[in-house]
């Protein structure tokens, strides 16, 4: 029996800013949503994270990147949301980064309803998510008490960063992804360094946990070495893994290990056991 679909709201209640009319498309959408997995009750931790599916910018892996690592997520007593965020080709920087930060102001505005703490919210991107993850990490803005929606009064800052084969820099062609720049930037060189993530870390940048793996031939593993090494130098707690073998895009992966699968699927199948950790040692996640 297929699982209950996740309820779904929208981030403004009507029209959002710079809308574009599109057919219904979940993998396009026009009108940016969450889908809300919340965790079981009275087992609920107290944390929560936003969920960046990635897609290079131009779609939404909503499935092994979405729906999958909500649920696990729930198994470890967190609840999660998942961002049907805004991009090309209607739409390119910043209306996904404005998409998440309102994500996290929305949510906390809902704290209560939701059962967790606004100050244990997270974020968590694959690929282009999470480069959009990243910079959500290191661009957000200082509460605005003046703002005319009592929603944007909110912060927009994760309390912790989860990052898997992310879309890093745009300033060498060798690393990034040449696709996810493109429908991001509408290929502007001046952007490019004010959406670098590793440029953009400062102290204030939110603990991080990073996965690749060395085999990423899309999205080079040294994306996550340029992050983490900016982490270090600010003095950011930050945990790396770094697998020896695995594609790009390998999610997570809930079926049953095959003996007669390649070798990579072995290390990619238990990776959230390692973000599992991490989420406990920072006080998230209780030992299930």
């Amino acid at each position: 029996m297929p699982p209950t679909p996740a309820p779904r709201i929208k981030l403004w209640p009507d029209l959002p800013p710079a809308y574009i009319a599109a057919p219904e498309d979940e993998s396009d959408p026009a009108i940016p949503t969450l889908d809300i997995y919340l965790a079981p009750k009275n087992q609920a931790s107290g944390a929560a994270v936003l969920v960046l599916p990635g897609g290079g910018y131009g779609g939404l892996a909503l499935g092994h990147e979405g729906e999958t690592i909500a649920r696990f997520f729930n198994d470890h007593h967190l609840s999660a949301f998942v961002l049907r965020y805004r991009h090309a080709p209607r739409h390119k920087h910043p209306v996904p980064l404005h998409d998440a930060q309102r994500a996290l102001r929305l949510l906390r505005s809902k704290s209560t309803e939701f059962q967790f703490d606004p100050h244990r919210l997270g974020i968590l991107g694959f690929s282009a998510g999470g480069h959009l993850a990243a910079t959500t990490s290191t661009l957000f803005s200082p509460p605005n008490p003046s703002a005319p929606d009592p929603i944007d009064r909110l912060s927009d800052r994760p309390d912790f960063s989860i990052l898997i084969y992310p879309v890093i820099s745009f300033m060498n062609e060798t690393l990034g992804h040449e696709g996810s720049r493109s429908n991001l930037t509408g290929d502007d060189p001046a952007l490019y360094p004010t959406l670098s993530a590793e440029r953009l870390v400062t102290a204030q940048t939110p603990p991080t946990f990073l996965l690749h793996a060395n085999e990423d031939a899309a999205v080079p593993s040294d994306n996550s070495l340029l992050y983490y090494s900016a982490l270090r130098k600010a003095g950011v707690p930050a945990e790396l893994h770094l697998l020896q073998k695995g594609p790009h895009g390998f999610g997570i992966q809930p079926t049953p290990y095959n003996p007669a699968a390649p070798d990579w699927t072995f290390s990619t199948r238990h990776w959230p056991d390692l973000l599992a950790h991490w989420l406990r040692i920072n006080g998230h996640c209780q030992k299930s």
